[in-house]
């Protein structure tokens, strides 16, 4: 988390927070593109652009912060957050990510662990494709626990992608 933090906050330095005009179906959308290209790449084993896994799981965490932020401050054209402000949300968020965290792999007895890449992959596209469905309905839901929750699942998926490439 503290290198996707510090990605997040060099790229606010280098674009500012040209993002914030994005609204989340387009964050939803960049992050398909991100996981599609993993899972490409997980079955065919070619990679022509260069851009690690890493690269691509960080890229999904920092899209995942950024929709959170985006569904809970809602911005325009016009908007007037300023990086130190993303930058305090972006912390509160992983500080939300990671709690969450600490109790799903409590009650779930860390089977993340014993899982592959590729499937964390599968479950994240799974999750996009859930976000999709609920953006096409305009928000609505029967059952589900809507929007944020799957970003913050995403967000620890991503999370736990990082841990297994780092320990390969």
């Amino acid at each position: 988390m503290t290198i996707c933090r510090e990605i997040f906050e060099k790229k606010s330095l280098d674009y500012g927070l040209s993002w914030r005009i994005l609204r989340p179906s387009s964050l939803t959308d960049q992050l398909f593109i991100k996981a599609q290209r993993i899972r490409t790449i997980q079955q065919t084993g070619k990679n022509l652009v260069g851009e690690t896994f890493e690269d691509a799981f960080q890229g999904i965490v920092n899209y995942c912060i950024m929709a959170i932020i985006q569904v809970r401050e809602p911005a325009s054209l016009q908007d007037n957050m300023q990086a130190a402000d993303a930058i305090r949300y972006y912390d509160a968020i992983a500080k939300e990510a990671k709690e969450l965290m600490e109790r799903k792999n409590h009650d779930y007895g860390e089977a993340w662990r014993d899982m592959r890449v590729s499937s964390l992959t599968d479950l994240i596209l799974s999750k996009i494709m859930r976000i999709k469905q609920i953006e096409d309905n305009a928000g609505a839901t029967q059952i589900s626990e809507g929007v944020e929750g799957n970003y913050f699942d995403m967000l620890n998926y991503s999370v736990f992608a990082l841990i297994h490439l780092q320990n390969c």
